[in-house]
């Protein structure tokens, strides 16, 4: 079975809002966070949205990247929105 591929401009859809998933990218796998609380609306503490590509963000956060191995991997990114 073949990994779904998202484009930057097709991940901005899933931010969350308005019934979308919430899903976030982070080194090119893109992660479905819909389920947790704490993604409540596409809001992460308010610092972070979902539909984007949270690779640099992530380093700054208070917790690791371990953390996204709780939430289904549904696609790869894509950086070429062609």
């Amino acid at each position: 079975m073949q990994e779904r591929q998202f484009t930057i401009a097709e991940l901005s859809r899933y931010n969350g809002k308005s019934g979308a998933p919430a899903l976030i990218a982070y080194h090119g796998l893109v992660y479905d966070v819909s389920a947790s609380f704490l993604w409540q609306n596409g809001s992460h503490w308010v610092l972070h949205g979902a539909g984007a590509d949270l690779t640099d963000e992530l380093v700054d956060a208070p917790h690791s990247a371990e953390l996204l191995k709780r939430f289904p991997v549904v696609g790869i990114l894509h950086h070429a929105d062609v």
